[in-house]
């Protein structure tokens, strides 16, 4: 049941969009537990068990897609492939193992009234810890699942993480239904109603711009050939030189080839495409002593005047992690230890700031919330530049839309996005996607975004505070059972409630 609750929570996530399921899942996962606790630990062992089974169904089905990048582009056999796979899904089905565990070996220690509200606790708990340890990888988080549907509103108070919390605030409640204790299950669906009360308006318009999305749709297979550099490379600036005038954004590494190691030739053509429009273009910088930095570099009548390198590198793809040499070079992965980039100011360009985000940068908004604040460092719109080719064209596509989506929702900015093979698309302030070009096809998506300035109050706490508020809630739990063993130590009666 558990495994089963586990793979069916991804249809709360992009391409379904199933919000309602998250919740769902999680209390199927909550009833697969023994409905009484002991002193044993045998409960806290099971649960730990139908926590992991959960887990296990919740990333493969999420995940699967990571095959394609070890296995196609890897080279790796599928046995190995598969078991490389299936050993990353249990390293993290750890983390709701152990968020089950924790709740069952403290429920016994907490009144009933604060069952389900500690069980929220206890998984935000787990999903911080996701989202943070070993430089985190948050991805299809629960609360991603909530773009859209009854929590959403809550994104610009309380974020990503908040919004899992109350979510899985509102699966437990569903054990007060189940044991009759109605004025408990209520307080869930309070909250979450109470929300759509809240103001919604933080930011304010600043215009528009017009901006070109390319998408080259390169196979991967052929990105780094050098038979198929040349071509691609002409290709690339017949799309730049056919935009029209504004400002041109390229996917990430779109040069395959750092732009200092082209010829003078090809790097006068580069120029000469930005004549009479401003281009944002994906590419890497830096040298063999130095190191590489995966960058886009801003180019205006033939000049480059700007530059912004990746700051949140991806384990495995773009750095090596200690002891893992071995297993990145059997992938082959070209600049596979890249170095850190340093700069995050804004590009002012048309009349905006524009604030890059290369890859999986956006699932990272405590990283990014200083460009939502008030100031010069204030981003208008954001900009993502991905190449998700290295892991097929579905699901993948939808579920990273769905993270920009929600970091629209929490800092009310717009982000654009362009991409090698799909989900290139704007989505606006309110977190809905305006335009998208379908994927696996080579094209331009022109679209004027309204830049924005405010701060929401999201913004403001996480910048001041960082993720504390959120830890403070998720050991919530932990910190009353030590008040009540420090009123109660061990050998004096304790009062049951």
């Amino acid at each position: 049941m558990a495994l089963i609750a586990g793979g069916g929570q991804v249809l709360a996530f992009a391409p379904w969009g199933w919000w309602f399921v998250q919740p769902a899942a999680l209390l199927a996962l909550l009833l697969s537990l023994p409905p009484k606790a002991s002193a044993d630990g045998r409960p806290i062992r099971t649960a730990a068990w139908q926590g992991f089974w959960f887990g296990l169904g919740w990333f493969g089905s999420g995940l699967w897609w990571l095959y394609i990048s070890l296995h196609d582009f890897g080279g790796l056999p599928p046995p190995l492939a598969g078991l490389a796979l299936l050993g990353l899904f249990a390293f993290l089905a750890l983390y709701p193992a152990g968020a089950l565990a924790l709740w069952v070996g403290l429920r016994p220690r907490l009144k009933p009234r604060w069952a389900a509200i500690s069980f929220a606790s206890c998984w935000l708990l787990g999903e911080l810890a996701r989202a943070t340890w070993w430089t985190g990888f948050p991805w299809i988080a629960t609360g991603y699942a909530h773009t859209a549907g009854l929590w959403s509103v809550w994104a610009p108070w309380i974020g990503v993480y908040g919004i899992g919390f109350l979510a899985a605030w509102m699966a437990a409640a569903g054990l007060d239904v189940r044991d009759r204790r109605w004025g408990l299950a209520l307080w869930p669906l309070a909250v979450a109603v109470g929300g759509w009360g809240l103001p919604q308006e933080f930011t304010e318009s600043q215009g528009t711009v017009s901006l070109t999305l390319l998408q080259p749709n390169v196979a991967q297979a052929q990105k780094f050939d050098p038979v198929w550099m040349d071509r691609q490379f002409d290709a690339l600036l017949l799309q730049i030189e056919a935009a029209p005038t504004g400002v041109v954004i390229t996917p990430e590494s779109v040069l395959p080839v750092p732009l200092s190691l082209m010829t003078p030739e090809q790097q006068d053509r580069v120029a000469r495409a930005s004549q009479g429009r401003a281009l944002l273009l994906g590419s890497f910088r830096g040298s063999y002593a130095e190191g590489w930095v995966n960058s886009l570099l801003g180019f205006q009548e033939g000049q480059a005047v700007y530059a912004y390198g990746k700051r949140h590198l991806l384990p495995f793809g773009e750095f090596i992690p200690p002891g893992f040499g071995w297993f990145v070079r059997a992938l082959n992965i070209p600049m596979d230890d890249q170095e850190t980039g340093r700069h995050q100011q804004p590009w002012v360009v048309g009349g905006q700031r524009l604030r890059p985000l290369i890859c999986y940068e956006d699932l990272f908004g405590e990283d990014v919330v200083a460009s939502a604040l008030d100031g010069p460092d204030a981003a208008t719109i954001w900009v993502n530049a991905s190449n998700l080719a290295w892991f097929g064209p579905r699901v993948i596509q939808d579920q990273h839309l769905q993270f920009s989506q929600m970091r629209a929702l929490e800092f009310q900015r717009p982000i654009v996005r362009s991409t090698n093979t799909g989900a290139t698309a704007w989505v606006d302030h309110r977190g809905v996607i305006r335009a998208r070009l379908p994927a696996e096809v080579s094209g331009q998506l022109s679209v004027t975004p309204e830049g924005r300035l405010g701060v929401t109050p999201y913004a403001r706490w996480l910048a001041t505070l960082g993720l504390a508020p959120l830890w403070a809630v998720a050991l919530l739990p932990l910190g009353g059972v030590w008040r009540r063993r420090a009123k109660n130590p061990p050998g004096r009666p304790v009062a049951r409630p």
